[in-house]
C-alpha cells in the first residue's frame, strides 16, 4: 500500500489544491468558511474512494504480472485489458519479445536435436578408423603408413566437428586479408599427400597466380573438405586443380570418381543430405558440403558442382568479390 501511495502522491496534492482553490473563492465572495470544511471532507472522501478503486485494479494487475514472472511464461489471458494506448503498446512490445523468445528457444531446441543426431552419426563414423588402427597395431609387423592414414582420418573427423560448431557463430571469427591461393592450395595438397600415395592417385596441379580477399583459415577448410571428398569417392584416375579459363577468378577441383546422380545435385549443400553415394559408402555425415556452402556464403564467394555419374565431379569455387577495406 505504501509503495502504491508513493506512486499516487500527485493525486493527494491535487485534492488539497482543489480544497485551497475552493476556500480562496469562498473567501473572495465573503462566503462563510464553514462550507469549506464540508467541501474538503467531500473531496477527500471522493479522492479516497477513487484511490481505493484504483488500488484494487493496481493489485489485480500486479498479481497477474507476478504470476507471469514466477511461472516464466507470458500469456495475455492472465492480463487485464489495457486501459489506455500506452498499456496497449506495452502489451504489443511484450508479445513481440515473447514471440522472439519462443523462436529462439525453438531454434536452440532444433539445433540441439541436429547436434545430437550429428554426434551420433559422427561417433559411429569415427569408430571405423580407430578400430582399424587398433587392429593394425595388434599385428606382428605393424604397418606405420597405414596406421598414419587411419589417424589422419580421425583428425579429419575431429576437424569436421570443430568446423560444424564454429560455423554456428563464425561472424566474429572471420578476418579478411589478401591470400595467395597458390600457397593455400599447396598447403592442403601437402596435408593429403599420404592419401594420394596410398590410393595411387595422380594429381594435376597448375600453379595459381591469384590473390584473393578472403579468410585464409575458412577457405582452407573448404579446400580441405573438397579434396577429402574427391579422395574419398575416387578409386582410380586423378584429381586436377586449376583455374577456369572461361570463368574469371574461379578455382576448379576435378576428379575422376564415381560422380553424383543428377537428382542428388540440387541437394548436395543441404544439412545432413548424404545422397545415393553417401548411403552406398556408408561413411558420409552429410555435413561436409553443407559447411562448405555455408562458409562460402559468409565469405561472399560462390560454390557450385557439376557431376556425371560414373565419370567424375567438378567443384567450382568462385572467388571473385568486390574490393573492400581489410579488417
Amino acid at each position: 500500500m505504501i509503495k502504491y501511495l508513493k506512486t499516487r502522491w500527485k493525486t493527494g496534492v491535487l485534492a488539497l489544491l482543489m480544497v485551497a482553490v475552493t476556500a480562496g473563492i469562498l473567501f473572495l465572495y465573503d462566503i462563510p468558511l464553514e462550507p469549506v470544511g464540508y467541501v474538503a471532507v467531500f473531496e477527500m472522501l471522493l479522492t479516497g474512494l477513487g484511490l481505493m478503486w484504483d488500488y484494487h485494479k493496481y493489485r489485480k494487475k500486479q498479481e497477474s504480472l507476478l504470476y507471469i514472472r514466477d511461472c516464466g511464461n507470458f500469456s495475455e489471458e492472465y492480463l487485464e485489458a489495457p486501459e489506455n494506448e500506452n498499456e496497449a503498446i506495452y502489451r504489443e512490445i511484450c508479445r513481440s519479445l515473447d514471440e522472439k523468445r519462443i523462436e529462439a528457444e525453438n531454434q536452440r531446441s532444433a539445433f540441439g536435436t541436429e547436434l545430437t543426431d550429428f554426434y551420433t552419426l559422427w561417433v559411429h563414423q569415427i569408430k571405423t578408423p580407430i578400430a582399424a588402427a587398433r587392429l593394425l597395431l595388434q599385428e606382428e609387423k605393424p604397418r606405420p603408413q597405414e596406421i598414419q592414414n587411419e589417424l589422419f582420418k580421425v583428425e579429419q573427423y575431429v576437424e569436421m566437428v570443430l568446423g560444424y560448431l564454429r560455423t554456428e557463430d563464425m561472424a566474429s571469427d572471420i578476418r579478411f586479408e589478401e591470400v595467395d591461393m597458390d600457397s593455400l592450395i599447396r598447403e592442403q595438397i601437402h596435408k593429403f599427400a599420404r592419401i594420394f600415395i596410398g590410393k595411387k592417385l595422380s594429381l594435376e596441379y597448375q600453379e595459381v597466380s591469384e590473390t584473393v580477399l578472403t579468410d585464409e583459415k575458412w577457405l582452407g577448410f573448404v579446400l580441405g573438405q573438397i579434396l577429402s571428398n574427391a579422395l574419398k569417392y575416387t578409386k582410380k584416375g586423378k584429381i586436377s586443380i586449376y583455374m577456369s579459363k572461361s570463368r574469371p577468378h574461379t578455382l576448379v577441383i576435378e576428379d575422376t570418381g564415381i560422380g553424383i546422380r543428377a537428382e542428388d545435385l540440387p541437394r548436395v549443400f543441404e544439412k545432413g543430405f548424404t545422397g545415393y553415394n553417401g548411403r552406398e559408402e556408408n561413411r558420409s555425415t552429410g555435413i561436409g558440403l553443407y559447411l562448405c556452402g555455408k562458409i562460402m556464403k559468409r565469405l561472399d564467394h560462390g560454390i557450385r558442382i557439376e557431376s556425371e555419374l560414373g565419370k567424375g565431379t567438378k567443384v567450382f569455387l568462385e572467388l571473385g568479390r568486390k574490393k573492400m577495406d581489410l579488417y
